[in-house]
């Protein structure tokens, strides 16, 4: 299962690294964090109940689909401006 992502991305003129993770059933939020230069700019902490059908109980797949979305969402909002 995948339990993470992290992607470096350039906007307007600065690096930011992107990680999100799934904290797991037993603690059940997705989390993501920006970073410049090694600092926390921004965490976005997401309940699995917001986005899973079946919350804690959703099968791996929907899990891992859930995680990409909300890493690539960050991704999104960052480079459009939205998030900083």
């Amino acid at each position: 299962m995948q339990k993470g992502f992290n992607s470096d991305i350039s906007y307007k003129g600065m690096t930011y690294h992107v990680q999100t993770e799934d904290w797991g059933v037993e603690n059940p939020f997705f989390v993501s964090q920006v970073f410049r230069q090694g600092a926390v700019l921004r965490t976005i902490k997401i309940p699995y109940t917001k986005v899973l059908p079946r919350g804690t109980s959703s099968d791996a797949k929907a899990i891992s689909v859930a995680l990409e979305t909300q890493h690539f969402s960050v991704l999104d909002l960052l480079v459009s401006g939205q998030l900083l």
